[in-house]
């Protein structure tokens, strides 16, 4: 590669300090900070609560930016909210039947500020109430996905405070809290059985080396290192969920996770690439536009991962954070694209050669494992990007983790299928066929060309 193996390791150390840098997240009990906000509306966290739900609310430094003494604090507060009744909600808003958030009956008021000590009005111009902080324990009776929102209906008024919330269901039988949502309890376990299942597969690919060691290549080893980042990677999430759970914060497990998460990202879609190209298979080497796939897909992983840390840090209350969620986005579809090219090349550099080098039943047999494989990769990125996401948009939040399951499910999948038309195997027919074979192979080759791409 192009990349000298000193300053790939540099590459890899910075980004992963990178990610290192960000601030661990909170977890279910979280700590945030707003500073001269404006918004009318600032969502902060939604959490699936049971019939023994309880939020904790404690608000400290409250400060409003009016020149005017005479506020309604009434209009600012704390409410519960699912999202089917915010969309019942900004309906009685457009229709003028009520004129805040607050007021209505569909919502699940929490604290208003008019609860607190009349403001005291400064030489600043700041209006700040003299009880500048307040802890409120709420008991949510009624099963549902909440979303913890604040509410500022009078205009042009600014507020500043540091908000911490903690979310948590209650066993009725022994009185433990649950700091993950009701539908992420299953969550540890399901991570710790994936990381079992991924931990048999590295330990059947290393009896696979061991036995096929004369017909591995370099990429073999390089598929090994990927399902142990992989492994890694569930292992550090099962343990961040199962600190979450019981205590509301990870404990450093989720630096762990941000770091296999990285370097499994970047690892499989280096895989992918390598495997379009027939590096270590057909050509110890990479052209020109491969070296440039690799260059492109790896930066751009690397954004996409600091950008899911943030994601994961901020929150929906940050200004920025739909910005956010639209650049990973446009990053991941970006390097989903990207990764499918050198199986297109690859594919088109093996139908030419079928037709002239004389190898025609060689080259067809590896055209047709290239064909098979460029479909899979199709598959796998529709189905973990749209499919899952339509499964966490359409199912009950006392099942959001099947939408996990069916994600890690399908990445297994992928894992085995590649692993399996790519062994290391002698008498592997994408390698070599025997007379027979190449007769028929070149039977079907007239057929071929009828297939596009």
């Amino acid at each position: 590669m192009a990349i000298s193996r000193g300053s790939g390791v540099a590459f890899i150390l910075l980004a992963v300090a990178l990610v290192a840098s960000f601030r661990p997240s909170a977890a279910e009990i979280r700590v945030t900070e707003v500073r001269s906000d404006g918004r009318t509306i600032i969502p902060f966290y939604e959490f699936g609560f049971t019939h023994t739900g309880i939020l904790e609310l404690n608000v400290s430094g409250i400060s409003l930016s009016d020149p005017s003494t005479d506020i309604d604090l009434s209009q600012l507060g704390f409410f519960l909210s699912t999202r089917d009744a915010w969309i019942h909600v900004l309906q009685q808003l457009q229709e003028l039947d009520i004129t805040c958030a607050l007021q209505s009956s569909l919502v699940k008021l929490v604290y208003s500020f008019d609860q607190l000590n009349n403001p005291n009005p400064n030489p600043s111009g700041l209006s700040i109430p003299r009880s500048s902080a307040f802890g409120a324990v709420f008991s949510q009776s009624e099963p549902g996905q909440y979303t913890l929102v604040f509410a500022n209906c009078l205009p042009r008024l600014r507020v500043s405070m540091s908000v911490r919330s903690a979310m948590y269901n209650v066993d009725p039988r022994t009185g433990r809290r649950a700091y993950l949502s009701v539908g992420a309890a299953a969550l540890p376990l399901i991570y710790f059985l994936l990381f079992l299942a991924y931990a048999a597969l590295a330990a059947g690919w290393v009896a696979v080396l061991l036995r096929k060691r004369r017909a591995a290549f370099r990429i073999h080893y390089f598929m090994l290192a990927v399902v142990v980042l992989k492994a890694l990677n569930l292992l550090c999430e099962a343990e961040d969920k199962s600190y979450i759970e019981r205590t509301g914060s990870a404990h450093g497990w989720d630096v762990l996770f941000y770091i296999f998460s990285f370097l499994k990202g970047i690892s499989l879609f280096t895989l992918i690439v390598l495997i379009g190209t027939g590096w270590s298979f057909l050509k110890p080497y990479l052209q020109d536009r491969d070296k440039k796939v690799l260059m492109v897909v790896i930066p751009l992983q690397v954004v996409a991962n600091i950008a899911q840390v943030a994601i994961d840090e901020s929150g929906p209350y940050a200004r920025d954070w739909v910005t956010w969620k639209q650049v990973f986005l446009l990053v991941d579809v970006v390097c989903c694209c990207a990764v499918l090219f050198p199986i297109v090349w690859s594919i088109k550099n093996l139908r030419e050669a079928a037709r002239t080098d004389g190898k025609a039943a060689v080259n067809l047999m590896k055209l047709t494992l290239f064909r098979q494989y460029y479909v899979v990769v199709i598959c796998y990125i529709y189905f973990t990007r749209v499919v899952v996401y339509a499964l966490v948009t359409i199912t009950s939040y006392r099942y959001l983790w099947t939408s996990i399951v069916a994600g890690e499910i399908a990445t297994l999948a992928f894992y085995i299928f590649t692993g399996y038309k790519f062994r290391p195997e002698v008498h592997n027919p994408y390698f070599v066929i025997d007379d027979e074979e190449e007769e028929a192979a070149a039977e079907a080759l007239k057929l071929d060309d009828e297939f596009e791409l």
